[in-house]
C-alpha cells in the first residue's frame, strides 16, 4: 500500500508557470513505464485475499455454521469503511450539484468511485470463497486451467477484433486466477517448492512479460494514467496475470528467507495495525493526495519565492503520508461505529445472501455511475439507493449472527 500511495502521488507534477499553478501528468516514456511495472502491486493483493479466504473458510468449515454466517461476518467488515467513503462523497457531490455545478459534480463523483472496482471484485471473490477453496482441495491446480484459457481467449479476441471493451471480460478470469494462487499458496504451493523452481517460475513469467510487451503489442505501461489511457491493469490482461505470478514467486522467496520471522515484535505490531486499516487507506489515499496538492499549491501561490521547495515531489509525498497516518485512524473510529455488532443466533439465509448481493450490486452501480442525489443524474441516485439498501439489509442480518 505504501508503494501504491507513493506511485499515485508521483503520477502528477505540480508546477508554477508564470505565477500560476499547473497540475500536469508526467510524460510517458521508458522510465515511467518501468516504474509502473515495479509499483503495480494490485495482483499480490488478490493473492493475499485468496490466502486469507482459505484460512477463514477452513475455520468456518470447522465451526459447522451455515453459509449465511460466513457472508455476514466477512461482509460486515467492509460495511464501515465503504459506507463512510460513499456517504462522504455522495454528500460532497450532491451539495456541489445543488449549488449549480451538476455536470462537474457528476464527473467528480464518478472519478472518486473508480477506486471501488477493487471492492466489487473482492466482494464477488469473497462470496465465492467457500466454493473456490473446495475446488482447489478437490481438483488442485487444474482449477486454474479454465481461467487461464479464458483470459488468453479474451486477449486474442481483443487483438483480432480491436474491440478494447472485450478486455473487461477478464475481470472474471484474471483476478479469480490470482485468488486461486493465494489459495494454492496456503495449501503449500510456491513456498513449498524448491528455491530453484520458484526462481525459474519468476524468470519465465518475466521473460513472457517482456515478449508480450515487446513483440505482441501489449501496452507498455502496467497501469494507465492521464496521457496513457490504455494499459494492462484495468481492464486486466495476460501480462498483468504474469506480473502477479512474478510477485507470488517473490513472496515465496521472501518466506523461504524467513524475512517475517526476523521482524521485531514492535514492527510486527505496526504491520498488524496497518493491515487492519488497509481498506481505509486504499479508499482515502487519493483524497489525501488531492488535499495535499491543494495545500502545497496554495502555499506556493502565497509564497512564490518558496515555490521550488513547496512543490518538490518529495515534500508532497511526505505530506500525503502524514495525512494518511494521522487521518485514517481517526476515520477508522467512525468506520467502526458503522459496522454492525454480531448478535446471537443464525442469520436468515435469505437476508444474508440478499443483503450481500444488494451490497455488491450497489458497489458495482456506484463504480459505474457515481453516487449523488440530484435530478440531473438519476443513475447516480439509484446507485446510492441500491448501495445503502444492501448495507442496511446486511447490517440487520449480521446483528442476528453469533460473534
Amino acid at each position: 500500500m505504501l508503494i501504491v500511495i507513493i506511485f499515485h502521488t508521483l503520477l502528477w507534477q505540480v508546477l508554477m508557470v508564470n505565477g500560476q499553478i499547473q497540475v500536469v501528468p508526467w510524460a510517458p516514456g521508458p522510465i515511467w513505464w518501468a516504474i509502473s511495472w515495479i509499483c503495480t502491486i494490485i495482483p499480490i493483493f488478490f493473492v493475499a485475499a485468496g490466502y486469507a479466504n482459505a484460512v477463514v473458510v477452513d475455520k468456518w468449515r470447522d465451526s459447522g455454521w451455515r453459509y449465511a454466517r460466513f457472508l455476514t461476518i466477512r461482509g460486515s467488515r467492509l460495511l464501515g469503511p465503504m459506507t463512510l467513503y460513499v456517504v462522504v462523497f455522495a454528500i460532497i457531490g450532491s451539495a456541489a450539484a445543488w449549488f449549480g455545478l451538476p455536470a462537474q459534480a457528476s464527473a467528480l463523483s464518478r472519478q472518486f468511485a473508480q477506486l471501488l472496482w477493487f471492492a466489487v471484485v473482492y466482494l464477488l471473490l469473497l462470496a465465492a470463497a467457500p466454493f473456490t477453496v473446495w475446488l482447489h482441495d478437490r481438483f488442485g491446480g487444474w482449477v486454474m486451467l479454465p481461467l487461464l484459457i479464458a483470459l488468453i481467449a479474451v486477449d486474442v479476441a481483443v487483438r483480432i477484433t480491436g474491440n478494447l471493451e472485450l478486455q473487461w471480460l477478464n475481470l472474471a478470469f484474471v483476478w479469480p486466477l490470482a485468488h486461486q494462487w493465494g489459495i494454492a499458496y496456503h495449501r503449500g504451493w510456491f513456498r513449498g517448492w524448491r528455491t530453484a523452481t520458484v526462481v525459474w517460475v519468476f524468470a519465465l513469467a518475466a521473460l513472457l512479460i517482456a515478449a508480450l510487451v515487446g513483440w505482441l503489442n501489449y501496452p507498455q505501461a502496467a497501469v494507465a494514467w492521464a496521457d496513457v489511457p490504455v494499459a494492462n491493469l484495468l481492464p486486466p490482461t495476460l501480462v498483468i496475470t504474469l506480473l502477479g505470478l512474478c510477485q507470488t514467486a517473490v513472496l515465496a522467496l521472501l518466506e523461504k528467507r524467513r524475512v517475517a520471522d526476523r521482524l521485531s515484535r514492535r514492527v510486527a505490531r505496526v504491520v498488524q495495525i496497518a493491515n487492519a486499516l488497509l481498506l481505509s487507506v486504499y479508499l482515502w489515499h487519493v483524497p489525501a493526495i488531492v488535499v495535499s496538492v491543494g495545500i502545497v499549491a496554495g502555499l506556493a501561490v502565497l509564497f512564490p519565492s518558496a515555490a521550488a521547495v513547496l512543490l518538490n515531489p518529495l515534500l508532497l509525498i511526505a505530506l500525503v503520508l502524514l495525512m494518511v497516518v494521522l487521518g485514517v485512524p481517526q476515520l477508522a473510529r467512525i468506520e467502526v461505529r458503522l459496522m454492525p455488532t454480531p448478535g446471537p443466533g443464525e442469520p436468515s439465509q435469505l437476508a444474508a445472501i440478499g443483503g450481500f448481493a444488494l451490497f455488491a450490486a450497489g458497489t458495482w452501480a456506484i463504480w459505474q455511475s457515481g453516487a449523488l442525489l440530484h435530478p440531473s443524474d438519476p443513475s447516480a441516485g439509484l446507485a446510492l439507493a441500491l448501495f445503502l439498501a444492501g448495507a442496511v439489509v446486511l447490517w440487520r442480518a449480521t446483528e442476528r449472527t453469533s460473534g
